[in-house]
């Protein structure tokens, strides 16, 4: 930040005092000696004349006439440029309110016409923003941004001091960011300091400091989101400070540590030695570079103290923690009681006891960190947007000591503590978040059976649905949600624990595949707000919401190494995008403030879902944690069958989900060119290298898993239901079941389960068809849409893609579109076939409007890190899901994926269902044919006619093209496969993998 000091002429008539006062600033300002300042401060307040109406007081500032003699202000301004940089080397509260009041002296009586107003507004600003910096005054950080907003008003656009002006008002509301954590104010902040760097010449002096302004602005954005890329902006802008600056430049030391802080930051996202050790290094030279007595010294050696730690954690060093520890001690020790950043000192020097503790097992040290947590918290008022941290860090603490000595007070006091920082209103939503999830984890841990804990997982998965806000990109949505995936999974089985099956449900259903809900609330349909007799508003959510959509699916682009003024235009549509995000928070809010839309785009109470459930079948919800296993079954007219699944664990099916993995991947069965069958023809041998099967010593693991699935899970569903075994050829009488698994078992192939062999088998294929759901909400919302028309949209696309950059040739799938094309052809269903060259991107999305259905065969790809950028490869370019999704297709019907992997989630985010198949679900498909991993490409074509000819063979006088049926066409199609290919366990690898999700 820039202060102006040469905003008046000298006092006229000039004074030896003021000539000794800028003489002694002079100097101050070339050895940085605070001595230096100090004595400019007294020649100053010595010499300073006396208003017309003196007033005795021993403090200089308050000698001020209100409305001063003009030759006084040169002393004020001079003497506020003085106390402000003391109080920055000192830390003295004292010099910053004298300042204060110096420069509101001035400002109170100089004209907005005066050029130098915005020089004397900015000052003014400057000062209050340090004083917020000091003491957390929210109303000090109001009055600085609407100083600073006004001296960047009254600049004019060649002023050489606008890039410093600029400067200034991102760094106030980089400080408001820091308190309350709207996306919005460091979002203005980074736009501010990216036009400060444009308008800073290059090789200027104040070029280093914006530069350092906008790299810790990227930086604070970075620990708010998780955005990798901030972070590399912000190591980039810090690196350049840091390379322009002269050896002897006064802010030297800031630039070294705040690129110390971006490693450690970095560290903790690679876990990088070379990271943390970059950190200390950078950390320990500014240390070394800051002079004893300086403010800035205790925050530098905390930043060292953390530093060490966290390398002490990667490489369990002792020197290290007891280095961090005497670090932290004296940084506490040289701060103030009434300093603003002492709190996270403490809390930092808590921290590192803890490890002590940990490493020493003296309860002294532990007792010790809950004595700095609990310091830290006091000195905290409940309503600064920290409080909910420093309380969250002191209850980890306390339940330390109780897991020590048992003492019950110490789990009360800790729960409670948890409790007040969930619920509060201030705060980090992922922090209140983390506190509502312990708060109801031990609860249901100690209290299983109070109704509280019931209150708490309540708690917890309303704010789980509200952290990952319209604010940010799925992406960042995605990332922001992985450490708490379990968490509905936790609450369910608690509710099921208490015998609250519904309760159980609507937790699961509003905990799970949150980003894919949020998408259908965008598309949510405003009927009821214009019965209400308030269109406008309706007008303005569709409206809102139509714009909310793409920004939303809009892959985020990186940084670095493009343009600066593409860089600004990317922050640009991100401020209009996070201005969108409030605006449709505040539709909201007015929708619900109706009378009788009180719950209007709120998550579905489960009694609405259970009135939209298929009128035939069942939908079986699988929840799966550490503590238990349940099913929950809904049918149209019945109320919730609760089954406890007691042969069956977490433990177990992320064990069956590890033993497939190995054997997929010990198979290849990775993309589609990799056929495992071992009987493969000649054309096999000329897309790839076919792997060499084994067969394992002790048993077929394939057959094992899918018989510990039978027996553990899906028998003992099928017994309670009653369900019949029906035989072979009767197949189209066979019921329903919608599957919907949670954790580890989404992974598995529930539709497969059964005992394998050579005699007597037992499947749930003789039992039921089956079908796969994201969510319940997912398929009642497809039922409760009303089926589609005949109309000129009805038909099949086909699409074959044998040849895409970078993959394996793949000639079946030109034989499986020839072959479905030439069956379909046969019909009255319109269809269209393109293969290899003659599809585009382009052309592909025009298709997918004009035609209800479309069959994909070609090479996929699942991008566990982007969802939405998960694939199909074409000869040219590639459709990714968020293109797909952004197109909203009105009639869209059947997608058949005959492509790899293309129900293949991310293990990290079990339970957002983030692979293709559920995307499709999302852009509108009622129903989709997908794959659990990759598809022999000799036996595709097969299943493909099968599913296709069983679907056609009914007829349709009309033409019209409807895949209602698809779930039975596809059991059809994997029984013949199977009966064609027996019951070997390569056999289960060609036809398992095809699974049905939707209606």
């Amino acid at each position: 930040m820039g202060q102006c000091l040469s905003v008046f002429d000298d006092p006229d008539p000039r004074s030896p005092h003021f000539d000794e006062g800028q003489a002694h600033l002079a100097r101050y300002e070339e050895t940085g000696s605070v001595t230096d300042l100090t004595r400019a401060i007294e020649a100053l307040r010595d010499g300073m004349p006396q208003p017309h109406t003196p007033r005795v007081h021993p403090n200089a500032a308050a000698r001020y006439n209100p409305k001063p003699d003009a030759h006084l202000r040169p002393w004020l301004c001079v003497l506020g440029y003085c106390l402000t940089e003391r109080a920055e080397i000192t830390g003295d509260l004292a010099d910053l309110d004298e300042a204060v009041k110096c420069y509101r002296v001035v400002v109170r009586n100089t004209w907005k016409d005066d050029h130098k107003a915005p020089g004397l507004l900015s000052n003014l600003g400057l000062s209050l923003l340090a004083r917020f910096k000091r003491t957390g005054s929210i109303e000090n950080l109001t009055e600085a941004i609407l100083w600073n907003r006004e001296a960047l008003r009254l600049t004019q656009g060649g002023d050489p001091d606008l890039p410093i002006r600029l400067l200034n008002l991102g760094a106030s509301f980089h400080a408001r960011f820091e308190r309350t954590g709207d996306l919005v104010d460091i979002s203005e902040a980074i736009a501010y300091s990216q036009k400060a760097v444009t308008l800073s010449p290059e090789g200027g002096t104040s070029l280093p400091e914006v530069l350092a302004d906008l790299g810790s602005a990227f930086q604070s954005r970075f620990k708010r989101t998780g955005d990798i890329e901030d972070l590399t902006e912000a190591i980039s802008c810090f690196e350049r400070a840091l390379e322009m600056a002269p050896t002897d430049h006064e802010y030297l030391p800031a630039y070294t540590s705040n690129l110390g802080a971006a490693f450690h930051y970095r560290f903790q996202d690679t876990r990088h030695l070379t990271d943390i050790n970059e950190s200390i290094s950078r950390f320990r030279k500014a240390t070394q570079m800051t002079p004893e007595g300086h403010a800035t010294l205790p925050g530098r050696l905390s930043n060292l103290g953390m530093a060490l730690h966290s390398r002490f954690e990667l490489t369990d060093n002792d020197v290290d923690l007891a280095e961090a520890l005497l670090y932290q001690r004296r940084a506490v020790d040289l701060t103030p009681n009434d300093h603003a950043n002492l709190p996270t000192w403490l809390s930092g020097l808590g921290t590192l006891l803890e490890s002590r503790f940990e490493r020493s097992g003296n309860i002294e040290h532990l007792v010790e960190a809950v004595s700095c947590a609990r310091r830290a918290m006091q000195l905290v008022p409940e309503r600064h947007a920290t409080f909910p941290v420093f309380l969250y860090h002191l209850s980890t603490l306390l339940y330390d000591c109780y897991c020590h000595d048992n003492d019950p007070e110490k789990l009360e006091a800790c729960i409670s503590h948890l409790k007040v920082a969930a619920i509060g209103k201030v705060g980090h939503p992922r922090t209140r978040l983390s506190a509502a999830a312990l708060w109801a984890r031990l609860r249901h841990r100690h209290f299983p059976q109070s109704a509280d804990t019931l209150t708490a997982f309540d708690y917890a998965i309303r704010l789980l649905t509200s952290t990952a806000g319209l604010e940010q990109t799925i992406q960042l949505r995605y990332t922001q949600l992985q450490d708490f995936s379990e968490l509905p999974l936790e609450a369910a089985s608690a509710a099921c624990a208490l015998g609250r099956p519904m309760r159980a449900l609507e937790w699961l259903e509003q905990g799970r595949c949150l980003v894919w809900g949020q998408l259908t609330n965008l598309r949510t349909p405003v009927d009821n707000l214009i019965l209400a007799k308030h269109s406008e508003l309706a007008q303005r959510i569709t409206e809102v919401a139509a714009q909310l959509e793409p920004a939303g699916l809009a892959r985020a682009q990186p940084h670095v190494g493009i343009p600066l003024m593409e860089r600004i235009t990317a922050e640009n549509e991100n401020r209009a995008h996070l201005d969108l995000a409030k605006e449709w928070e505040d539709l909201l809010t007015s929708a619900r403030a109706i009378s009788g839309l009180e719950t209007f785009m709120m998550p579905t109470p489960c009694s609405t879902i259970l009135q939209h459930l298929p009128e035939s079948g069942y939908v079986v919800v699988i929840n799966v944690s550490k503590d238990r296993c349940d099913a929950l079954v809904l049918r149209s007219g019945h109320d919730i069958l609760h089954i406890p699944l007691d042969s069956f664990s977490e433990e177990k099916a992320q064990r069956y989900r590890n033993g497939l993995s190995d054997k997929l991947k010990s198979h290849q069965l990775r993309d589609r060119a990799s056929n495992i069958i071992a009987d493969l023809d000649e054309e096999v041998g000329e897309r790839a290298v076919r792997p060499v099967l084994r067969r394992e010593r002790g048993g077929n693991p394939v057959h094992d898993i899918l018989r510990g699935l039978w027996v553990e899970v899906v028998k003992p569903i099928l017994e309670t239901l009653e369900l019949l075994k029906v035989s072979q050829g009767a197949e189209s009488t066979l019921p329903r079941i919608w599957w919907c698994p949670t954790g580890p078992l989404s992974f598995l192939p529930l539709h497969a389960a059964g005992i394998y062999g050579r005699g007597v088998s037992e499947t749930v294929l003789d039992y039921a068809v089956s079908s796969y759901t994201p969510t319940v909400s997912a398929l009642t919302s497809r039922l409760k849409d009303p089926a589609l028309m005949v109309n000129e949209k009805s038909g099949l696309y086909l699409i074959s893609q044998v040849i895409a950059p970078g993959a394996n040739p793949i000639p079946g799938t030109s034989r499986e579109v020839q072959s479905v094309h030439t069956l379909v052809s046969g019909t009255n269903v319109r269809v269209l076939k393109h293969e290899g060259k003659a599809v585009s991107v382009k052309k592909c999305l025009k298709n997918m409007k004009d035609y209800t259905s479309i069959h994909l065969a070609c090479h996929a790809s699942q991008n566990a890190n982007e969802p939405l950028q998960s694939r199909f490869l074409f000869h040219n370019g590639a459709l990714d899901l968020g293109t797909i999704i952004r197109e909203n297709l009105k009639n869209a019907d059947l997608a058949f994926l005959s492509a790899c992997e293309t129900s293949a989630g991310d293990e990290k985010l079990s339970n957002e269902a983030v692979h293709l198949a559920a995307g499709m679900l999302a852009a509108g498909y009622r129903r989709v044919v997908a794959t659990m991993w990759s598809i022999p490409d000799r036996n595709a074509p097969e299943v493909a006619v099968d599913f296709y000819r069983y679907l056609l063979k009914d007829g349709d006088a009309r033409g019209r093209f409807d895949g209602s049926n698809s779930a039975h066409a596809l059991h059809h199609a994997m029984q013949v496969l199977r009966r064609r290919l027996g019951e070997s366990e390569e056999s289960l690898f060609a036809w398992v993998p095809y699974v049905h999700f939707g209606y």
